[in-house]
């Protein structure tokens, strides 16, 4: 039912992401007076000590450059056209340089392209070359496996989640089955079908539900549009159906999966290996030794979180210490209060799938007690103490008569009690 059919179509309205580009080259760059090109010819009378003012008196006194750009891509294939470049621009041209042109046909001719960004594909597929390198060097088959994963990943985002989105479907019923799409294929494709692998679904599936209970709750009671930069005004003027306060919740639901997968495959690992260190071990114990090791991880990993949040959002907070605002005006605006919103909410979840994910793990594994597996049909057991990998009273009563059964790997082979 939420299958998509495409995102639909619109009519472009050249503002933002939402214009045609093509391909272009910097063929030539000549350097010319600013007072030469600029419109205003005259000196600029009002106050230099201004930003604007120090602009404008750059702009009249300056060196500018009148590069050449040649169209490289589309139907005016081969077309150049000049722009002037001002020396307070903080992006300069340079000559042989790629860029991306923004292409308005219902401006005049001379004024139809226009530079709009550098392309950065090049230096962009390398890096990328050189992560997957480096994951598949260092993972090897779970580092391609992991690849696989973050490939069916991104198909499923593209060709699922924002085409459903963008048709109307509820945003919050689709980030969360697109979400568990990703996380079963991901966690399955990396780690194998099972039941270790099994834990940590079942752990991620309930800290998502948390996440999504949490996140609706105090999103609807903080009044959060979701609506609050040029990006969302468009998305909202160009689909009026689509509920952004929603898209802001499924925002959070996918955000945390990826940290949430994380947590809850290192603690079944955890538990998984203590319960291979000390096979007689209950499950009252792996737990405690479990969360002793989550709760190093839950410090790590909500400081990371914090982290990158605030890193994303470094230049609005520096632009609310410029304005000298105070903390509570800062955390009360829209902006910083969305945020934080998604950081504490994301991070409430992550925070519980550690004991929750633990103690599924550890009642799973504490189940395969010693001593309780069986011998596959058609195979002859092996006599107790026949050989030093064979556990003491693997396969039923021990043959008091056989000299090692005392003893069976090397002196540690007593009955263990039950």
């Amino acid at each position: 039912m939420l299958w998509p059919g495409g995102a639909p179509g619109h009519e472009r309205t050249g503002v933002g992401f939402d214009r045609q580009t093509q391909q272009a080259t910097v063929t030539k760059v000549d350097e010319v007076s600013c007072k030469s090109v600029n419109a205003s010819g005259g000196t600029p009378t009002g106050d230099t000590s201004t930003a604007e003012g120090s602009s404008a008196q750059q702009q009249a006194d300056g060196t500018c450059k009148k590069a050449t750009i040649r169209v490289d891509t589309g139907k005016d294939k081969g077309r150049t056209f000049t722009e002037i470049v001002q020396p307070d621009q903080s992006r300069q041209l340079d000559e042989g340089e790629k860029v991306v042109v923004a292409y308005e046909p219902s401006a005049p001719k001379d004024l139809q392209y226009s530079v709009t960004d550098v392309n950065r594909r090049l230096p962009m597929a390398l890096l990328a070359g050189i992560f997957a390198l480096a994951v598949v060097v260092v993972g090897r088959l779970r580092g391609l496996m992991a690849l696989v994963a973050l490939a069916i990943s991104f198909l499923i985002l593209n060709f699922f989640i924002l085409p459903a989105i963008l048709q109307g479907s509820n945003p919050l019923v689709v980030a969360v089955i697109g979400a568990s799409a990703i996380m079963l294929i991901a966690l399955y494709l990396c780690h194998g079908l099972s039941a270790r692998t099994s834990v940590a679904v079942l752990g991620t599936l309930i800290s998502l539900l948390l996440i999504g209970i949490l996140g609706s709750l105090f999103i609807g009671w903080a009044a959060l549009t979701g609506n609050t930069d040029d990006n969302t005004g468009l998305i909202h003027g160009l689909f009026p159906s689509i509920d952004m306060s929603g898209l802001l919740l499924a925002g959070v639901i996918i955000g945390s999966l990826g940290v949430l997968d994380d947590v809850t495959v290192t603690q079944t690992s955890a538990v998984w290996e203590l319960h291979e260190a000390n096979p007689s071990m209950g499950w009252r114990g792996l737990y405690r030794a479990g969360i002793r090791i989550g709760r190093d991880h839950i410090a790590s990993v909500v400081n990371t979180l914090v982290l990158a949040y605030a890193g994303a959002a470094l230049p609005l907070l520096l632009l609310f210490s410029i304005a000298q605002s105070s903390v509570g005006t800062v955390a009360n605006s829209e902006l910083v209060a969305e945020e934080i919103v998604r950081t504490l909410v994301g991070s409430i979840g992550l925070v519980a799938s550690v004991p929750v994910t633990t103690a599924l793990a550890a009642l799973v594994v504490s189940a395969d007690r010693p001593g309780s597996a069986a011998v596959p049909m058609g195979v002859e057991p092996t006599p107790v103490g026949a050989g030093a990998g064979v556990r003491a009273g693997a396969y039923g009563p021990q043959d008091t008569h056989t000299p090692q059964a005392a003893t069976g790997r090397g002196g540690r082979g007593r009955r263990r009690k039950r």
